[in-house]
C-alpha cells in the first residue's frame, strides 16, 4: 500500500515545484534531490514524486536541509506513523520521535546512541511491523570518517544461485533486538542497561527470509547479521551456516553504495529493500545525526 498524500501538521497547500531535481548517484542505486526546501511546504505532487524516486533508487540523498526537528518529523510523517525506539534515553527531548545518534559524551553521559549501526541490518527488523524506512539528517559531522554503507537486497536476492533461491523462498527466521545486545554493551559506553519494561517492547519477532516489498512487488533478502537469529524449523547447525551464507551474499561490495556526509544531508533509505552499516570514524571527532523512522508493514 503506498502511502497516503496527507496534510502533516502545520502542512499548507504549497505550488509544485519544478527546480526540483532528481539525480541518480553514479555507480549505484542511490539517488540525490536538489532543489527541495522540506523548511517549506511540500506540494503533493512533489511528494509523489519523491515516493517513487524512494521506491526506485531505495536510498534518497536531500541535500542543504537546515530543518527543526519538528519539520523532520512532520515530513517523515506523510509517509506513515511514526516508531518511538525503544531507547528512550536517546530520544531528543520534547520530540521522542527523534532518535538521537552521537558519540558525543557531556558531562560525563552520551547524549545519543553512539555504536549505532555497527552491524549490518534494518531498521527495527525484530518487531511485527518493521520499519518501512527511516531518515537520518545531519547535525554535526566529523572531519573524517563517518560514512554509512547501504547493501540493495533485491539485488542480492537476484543474484542468488538458482538452488539457493529454492531453498530458503519460503523459509522463516527470527530477528531479536537482544541478539547482540549484551555483546555490545560490553565493550560499549553506549548501551545502557535495559529495563524490564523495555525488553517486554523488543519481544522477538519472525518473518520471512525473503520477503516481497509491500508496493513494488520485488523480492528481497530480510535478513542482517544485527538482528537475525535463527531460521525456524532447521537445527541450529544448519542454521547458523545457512544464516552466515546469505549475510555474506547480502552485502557484497557489487550491491553496496557507500555514503560520504555532507552539511546538511538527509538521507533516507527503504528498510523494505536495504541494509545499512555505520563505518564508525575517530573516537575524537564529534558526530551527531537526527533519525525518524517510520512504520512498516508485517512482512509477507
Amino acid at each position: 500500500m503506498s502511502p497516503t498524500v496527507s496534510e502533516a501538521p502545520g502542512h499548507t497547500a504549497a505550488a509544485s515545484s519544478s527546480a526540483i531535481t532528481i539525480r541518480p548517484l553514479p555507480g549505484s542505486f542511490a539517488a540525490e534531490v536538489l532543489g527541495l526546501d522540506l523548511s517549506q511546504p511540500l506540494a503533493d505532487d512533489d511528494f509523489r514524486r519523491i515516493h517513487q524516486a524512494h521506491l526506485d533508487h531505495h536510498v534518497l540523498v536531500f541535500r542543504d536541509q537546515h530543518i527543526t526537528p519538528q519539520q523532520q518529523i512532520d515530513f517523515s510523517r506523510r509517509f506513515g506513523p511514526l516508531q518511538i525506539h525503544v531507547l528512550h534515553q536517546f530520544q531528543l527531548p520534547g520530540h521522542p520521535e527523534i532518535l538521537i545518534v552521537s558519540n558525543i559524551v557531556e558531562n560525563g553521559r552520551p547524549v545519543g546512541l553512539g555504536d549505532a549501526g555497527h552491524y549490518w541490518h534494518s531498521d527495527l527488523s525484530y518487531v511485527e511491523k518493521p520499519s518501512l524506512g527511516s531518515m537520518l539528517l545531519a547535525q554535526e559531522l566529523p572531519a573524517e570518517g563517518g560514512d554509512t554503507l547501504f547493501a540493495d537486497q533485491h539485488a542480492a536476492w537476484d543474484a542468488l544461485p538458482e538452488p539457493l533461491k529454492a531453498r530458503v523462498r519460503h523459509l522463516k527466521a527470527e530477528h531479536s533486538y537482544l541478539a547482540k545486545y549484551e555483546e555490545l554493551r560490553a565493550r560499549s559506553p553506549w548501551r545502557p542497561k535495559l529495563s524490564e519494561e523495555q525488553i517486554a517492547q523488543v519481544k522477538p519477532s519472525v518473518h520471512p527470509v525473503v520477503r516481497a516489498h509491500p508496493e513494488t512487488g520485488r523480492l528481497g533478502l530480510f535478513v542482517s547479521e544485527h538482528f537475525t537469529t535463527r531460521i525456524v524449523g532447521l537445527p541450529d547447525d544448519e542454521s547458523r551456516a545457512l544464516l552466515a551464507e546469505l549475510f555474506e551474499r547480502s552485502t557484497l561490495p557489487a550491491f553496496q553504495y557507500r555514503h560520504v556526509w555532507r552539511d546538511g544531508d538527509m538521507v533516507f533509505w527503504d528498510n523494505r529493500s536495504v541494509v545499512h552499516l555505520a563505518t564508525g570514524c575517530p573516537e575524537h571527532l564529534r558526530r551527531r545525526l537526527n533519525r525518524t523512522t517510520i512504520e512498516g508493514t508485517t512482512p509477507q
